[in-house]
């Protein structure tokens, strides 16, 4: 006699625990093997929450290692998994309002969510890498091969030379370290690996999180910058301004047709403002007003005008921004929208009187290490170099100057437009 077998199948709780169970391991494999992973996990059995900043870390890292394992574009099943497993392993995240719990992080239905913006950055990036690569060499040389976003052979070599593992225990030291001096002296061991994040659009932009002691002590991105190009070429902004390019650009702009911005920033480079009037519009002390007023002079062609040309306001607005002494940093940078581009947030009773400058780069604050506004200038644009960041689109022109006719950087290969070159036969002949 035969019996018959009796099958019991699964049912729907029981599959969606399962999925549940698979996607939860996968989540909290990934986060433990990726530096910064822990302190996620970490921060949530302390808190039931994740702050801003650790949830855009945790999609990061996830989206990263997904399209790692997956390539450019996961499947939506794959997807969902991630998003699944992220609320089964911090069930606090979970939407009760939604179907699933997890459509903030990937909504299958309409593409959307924290995991499906990051991928489309993701994709993005490696789109641009693919137009500027060797299908690149010539695109590439048709956009120049110098900036802040290249790779590039560094001054600094080291004759200690870490393991990645050997990198991890140092970054690990760095973040529970009190003693400025060894953190110093282990950035130095880490320049290096850093490079190669910066240069590495999947973790570019978690360098601020795996290194965040950048934003308490001051006067690191000067070393990397450094170690990048030697002291030789740091130095040079704050040794030739004032001497060399001050009074040319003033008296460039002087030629220029009057405007109510352009004669503020004039009599400021000029230090000639009467502060004893009482309708006095308060502007930047001489030697930013200066570097303002270099965006301004314009190339031989008079009688047109030039399409999408910025005015002074535009320029201030994009390289600097001023707050009233007392302002709590980290309750504005919840106000700021995420920036590629970093700027300057200058803190003080009024604009010509700063006690503090920051670097704001993706609503990270950086404190400047001068507190002369040409000082934390110079360190703003070494910050592009070191985080490998583009130029501002508005301010890519007095960039680029800055870069090729002060610090001499790439000079001879990286692509400036007439304007450029027009400026400096202006102030160099």
């Amino acid at each position: 006699m035969v019996q018959d077998t009796v099958i019991i199948e699964e049912g729907p709780d029981s599959k969606r625990m399962k999925l549940d169970d698979e996607a939860k391991k996968l989540v909290q494999s990934v986060l433990v093997k990726k530096p910064g992973g822990e302190s996620i996990i970490n921060e949530y059995n302390r808190t039931k929450a994740l702050k801003d900043e650790t949830r855009r870390k945790m999609v990061n890292i996830l989206a990263a290692d997904m399209t790692e394992k997956n390539g450019g574009s996961p499947p939506r099943l794959v997807k969902e998994k991630y998003a699944r497993g992220i609320v089964a392993l911090f069930p606090y995240l979970s939407d009760p309002y939604s179907k699933n719990g997890f459509e903030h992080y990937y909504d299958g239905e309409s593409g959307t969510g924290y995991l499906a913006w990051r991928i489309k950055t993701i994709q993005r990036n490696l789109a641009k890498e693919r137009r500027g690569s060797f299908e690149g060499q010539v695109s590439y040389a048709e956009r120049g091969s110098g900036g802040p976003t290249v790779a590039r052979h560094s001054k600094f070599t080291s004759e200690i030379v870490l393991s990645e593992d050997e990198c991890k225990e140092a970054i690990a030291f760095m973040n529970h370290s009190a003693d400025e001096d060894a953190i110093k002296k282990k950035m130095k061991l880490t320049f290096d690996y850093r490079r190669k994040m910066v240069l590495d659009p999947m973790q570019s932009s978690d360098l601020l999180t795996i290194f965040p002691r950048f934003k308490d002590i001051k006067g690191l991105i000067e070393q990397d910058f450094v170690l990048m190009f030697g002291e030789g070429v740091s130095g040079k902004l704050l040794e030739k301004w004032t001497t060399a390019f001050k009074k040319k650009v003033i008296q460039q702009c002087k030629r220029l047709p009057a405007t109510s911005d352009l004669q503020e920033l004039l009599l400021a480079a000029e230090s000639l403002r009467d502060d004893t009037e009482d309708d006095v519009h308060i502007v930047w002390d001489s030697d930013l007003a200066s570097v303002l007023l270099l965006h301004l002079i314009p190339p031989s062609a008079q009688g047109r005008k030039r399409p999408g040309k910025v005015s002074a306001s535009q320029a201030e607005n994009h390289l600097v921004v001023f707050k009233k002494s007392g302002t709590n940093i980290e309750e504005q940078l919840q106000d700021i929208s995420a920036s590629a581009q970093p700027y300057l947030l200058a803190v003080g009773p009024q604009k010509d009187s700063i006690h503090q400058f920051f670097i704001i780069l993706d609503q990270h604050a950086i404190p400047c290490k001068s507190t002369s506004s040409l000082g934390a200038f110079d360190e703003l644009f070494k910050a592009h170099y070191v985080f490998g960041t583009s130029y501002n689109t508005m301010l890519h022109n007095m960039y680029t100057f800055i870069q090729t006719t002060v610090y001499n950087i790439d000079v001879g290969k990286v692509k400036e437009s007439p304007r450029v070159a027009e400026v400096r036969a202006r102030l160099l002949n």
